[in-house]
């Protein structure tokens, strides 16, 4: 008997109230055996020397239940184990497929594919990396030595050992896996399966000496990676080799759980998004749908609270029929969105902040109303408080091209040199009714002449830094600041054109626009406004779920809670607050 006494420890243990800290929780699916689902110490054992705290998930049948308990982990492993039915990448078993188990199979690909959804930090090991890239649209060898070009020319299985490293393997530079271990390292081997294809997700980052994949990773820069190899046998040798893997991996979890626990306690806000631009591709709000950015699943994937959904026009003719036209069609896409929106319990229109904060405790996502384009009012004054009314809580005055209000960014004649005489008149009334008025699309002399106008802060629903980005839709670092001196703020898009010149956009570019425009402007001043479904999304920051990964990254520069919640929501209600102050304070909600 070891020298354990239960009454010693427990004396310790309850001597003082113990230190709170909130362990990176980390669910493990068991493998699946004689008496049901079990799990080999080693894996526990290296979350758990990686400073996490593992969970056994074995192969529940319920999917709710499923759902619902990755929401209560920070990271996913898959175990090692059987082999994965072939028929989930298309193919008939061969003879030398080994046995599989379907329990584990269905379950473990539905979890992959909802962790994915939510950008939950998964790592998969020997089948688990196998059951990652079936999951995510790859291939799987289902017998290497069989269809692997070449046959074997080293041996994958070993009889060694299982802490005994047999062979080499070469990752690229590039390669997360090179950045833990190296370019070159040795490694066990227990399989005859291996990955084919990552497919369109994955990517292979190492090889063995004969060119079976070892290792692979997302490229769409997220947490997801696995390798062929079983790292977790070497702490059982006390060899802590295989480490770095495990403690990167309990690292990520722990940065996805701080970023979901900022994102309970903030009101997270994106000021522009174009879905209502896809409806006529059959993309309901309420359902998930593959072909939009935003829909009421990723907003609960990405942990985003509440949307501006842009009833956008595109500039066209100005003659009495082609106004109505225009103000008749906005008339039915507000009716659209919100038709789709009352579809559902779990999302409602907002139209004061009060709205928005009320939604957030009670669990339900909040859509908001905008325009984009004043080209939607025509020449008629009266369609502004008409749309306030409607639950309409800004309006860009112009979109590419002059209209009747102003001259624009993009497509300008310089019709007006700035703001007509009808846009004072515009604006002015967008003051007295409470709804912001958006310059994003504006021409300098435009967005000048509107804030020496407008008595009330005005916003920038989607624009980034012209310093960063040369584009003309961009604001330039003096425009930044003359907003934020009158108390406006600029929601940083991901437009691809608008984040980089040339090239590929990612979401390390929309986050270096976002710390650009916070160092001229000041936390006070900035927001976010995507532009999804309006071109907006890059890789790494695709759609409304992956808003958690910003955060992530936007913490890692050294935001705190305090500077998320201004940026995340705070300086957009602040502004539309002022904005509806006379309205506010006639309904009671002036405190808000």
């Amino acid at each position: 008997m070891d020298s354990f006494d239960i009454n010693t420890t427990y004396r310790e243990l309850t001597s003082h109230y113990p230190t709170q800290r909130a362990y990176p929780l980390i669910g493990i699916m068991g493998n699946y055996g004689a008496k049901g689902s079990e799990l080999a110490e080693a894996y526990y054992r290296s979350i758990e020397a990686a400073g996490g705290m593992p969970v056994v998930i074995p192969p529940v049948d319920n999917p709710s239940q499923l759902y619902n308990l990755l929401a209560r982990i920070d990271g996913l492993m898959i175990s090692g184990g059987a082999d994965v039915n072939p028929l989930y990448w298309g193919e008939d078993p061969l003879p030398q497929l080994g046995g599989i188990n379907s329990a584990r199979d269905k379950v473990e690909l539905l979890a992959v594919r909802l962790a994915y959804d939510c950008g939950l930090p998964m790592f998969g090991i020997c089948r688990g990396v196998q059951v990652i890239v079936a999951a995510l649209g790859g291939k799987v060898y289902q017998d290497t030595a069989a269809e692997h070009d070449g046959g074997y020319l080293i041996k994958h299985s070993q009889d060694a050992p299982r802490f005994t490293p047999t062979h080499r393997v070469q990752a690229d530079s590039d390669s997360l896996v090179a950045k833990l271990l190296g370019t070159e390292f040795a490694v066990n081997s227990f399989h005859h399966q291996a990955v084919k294809d990552g497919g369109p997700k994955l990517r292979i980052t190492a090889r063995s000496a004969d060119g079976v994949a070892e290792a692979v990773e997302s490229n769409e820069m997220k947490s997801i990676w696995g390798v062929q190899w079983h790292p977790e046998s070497f702490i059982m040798n006390n060899d802590r080799r295989m480490m770095p893997l495990f403690q990167h991996f309990v690292q990520e979890a722990e940065s996805y759980r701080k970023a979901r626990e900022v994102h309970r306690r903030v009101l997270t806000l994106d000021s522009h998004c174009d879905t209502p631009m896809v409806f006529d591709q059959g993309v309901e709000l309420c359902k998930r749908n593959t072909n939009s950015c935003v829909d009421l699943y990723k907003m609960y994937d990405g942990a985003l609270d509440a949307a501006v959904m842009a009833a956008y026009l595109p500039q066209g003719g100005r003659s009495a029929d082609e106004l109505l036209e225009a103000t008749m069609t906005t008339d039915r896409i507000l009716a659209e969105i919100r038709r789709q929106v009352e579809a559902s319990y779990s999302v409602q229109i907002a139209t004061i902040p009060k709205d928005l904060f009320n939604n957030k405790m009670l669990n339900r996502k909040s859509i908001m109303l905008g325009i984009e384009n004043g080209y939607a009012i025509g020449r008629d004054l009266s369609n502004i408080e008409r749309y306030r009314k409607d639950g309409v809580v800004y309006m860009t005055l112009c979109h590419n091209g002059d209209n009747d209000i102003c001259d624009s960014a993009s497509r300008s004649k310089r019709e007006h040199g700035g703001l007509s005489e009808f846009g004072k008149q515009v604006v002015a009334e967008m003051n007295r009714v409470g709804m912001m008025i958006d310059l994003s699309h504006a021409s300098e002399e435009t967005f000048y002449q509107t804030l020496e106008v407008s008595t009330r802060p005005v916003l920038c629903s989607h624009s980034s830094s012209k310093a960063l980005c040369n584009h003309p839709r961009n604001l330039t670092d003096d425009q930044v600041r003359a907003l934020a001196e009158k108390g406006g703020v600029v929601q940083a898009t991901f437009y691809e054109g608008f984040l980089v010149e040339s090239g590929e956009a990612t979401i390390d570019d929309a986050v270096r626009h976002i710390m650009h425009l916070i160092d001229v402007a000041g936390i006070e001043h900035v927001g976010i406004g995507s532009d999804f479904d309006g071109d907006g999304g890059v890789r790494g920051l695709r759609t409304a779920a992956d808003y958690l990964s910003l955060t992530r990254r936007l913490m890692a520069e050294g935001l705190n809670e305090r500077s998320l919640r201004k940026l995340w929501g705070g300086n957009f209600v602040r502004v539309m607050s002022r904005a509806q102050y006379n309205t506010l304070f006639q309904s009671g909600y002036a405190d808000q």
